[in-house]
């Protein structure tokens, strides 16, 4: 697959974040296995023939997963036009979700689905079987933060759980690791495994969490994701901080109230 990177910081410092951009393409991806997490997240792992090349360099990387029509076995995918997408008619109902985990050896693709609000994607999670059909496009591109930062804050709600899991995964035991997520259900409270040194709480308020830490000494990074008016009060918080590096965070809105697919980042 062609890819085009463009370095941010100088490519010898081991902390340069990295943004890499792939080459688009639709894909039909049959579910495997379904797994219900906790009563509010299901995880579908998918695969088939067109998942062989797929790739995702971040670990906040969103793909736009394709439903099918009432009716359709699988969806009907984006055709490419001068390297742009163009949706066939009707428009299937389209949807970002975070690629939770790629086994490159087996075509394998996870995506972890939260079931607490209706709507089309939700509604189709909660109904997937295996042998269902669902269509996927991108990661169009990939956001690479180092792991080797000395220490990492992820804060983030249910819709951030994907993103926060997959990148504790990744952290070296070197690394420290304070998460705060804030979840409706404590039902869907778990462990989520990491090498890092991790504090993990559970909260009912991100940026009221957010006011309680401090800035740690040391090269550190920020990412939070979450719903729209929730990051735009925990960006206030987090900029506010001293010592805080504005060029060493990222928060995004994953969603937003009253707003079909939604996805925006937040200026820092």
């Amino acid at each position: 697959m062609d890819t085009e990177t463009l370095v941010t910081a100088a490519p010898a410092d081991p902390l340069a974040i990295t943004r890499v951009r792939h080459a688009l393409k639709a894909r039909h991806a049959q579910v495997l296995r379904r797994t219900e997490v906790s009563p509010g997240f299901v995880r579908l792992t998918l695969g088939g023939p067109d998942m062989a090349d797929f790739v995702s360099a971040g670990f906040d990387d969103h793909l736009k997963l394709i439903l099918p029509h009432p009716g359709q076995e699988r969806a009907s995918l984006p055709s490419l036009q001068d390297g742009r997408p163009v949706m066939p008619e009707p428009r299937p109902v389209l949807r970002d979700y975070t690629p939770a985990h790629y086994d490159a050896t087996k075509g394998e693709l996870d995506i972890e689905v939260a079931l607490h609000d209706a709507g089309p994607a939700s509604d189709w999670a909660a109904a997937a079987q295996v042998g269902h059909w669902v269509g996927i496009a991108g990661p169009r591109g990939s956001m690479v933060v180092p792991t080797a930062f000395a220490w990492h804050w992820l804060l983030g709600d249910e819709t951030a759980v994907p993103a926060i899991a997959r990148r504790l995964a990744e952290l070296p035991a070197e690394a420290s690791a304070t998460v705060r997520i804030q979840v409706r259900n404590p039902a869907d409270q778990r462990a989520l495994a990491t090498a890092a040194r991790l504090d993990l709480q559970w909260v009912a308020s991100l940026p009221d969490a957010a006011e309680a830490l401090a800035i740690p000494e040391g090269d550190g990074y920020i990412w939070a994701a979450g719903e729209h008016a929730d990051m735009a009060a925990l960006r206030k918080v987090v900029l506010a901080k001293p010592g805080v590096n504005p060029k060493r965070m990222r928060i995004a809105a994953y969603w937003k109230k009253g707003v079909a697919d939604h996805h925006e980042d937040l200026p820092a």
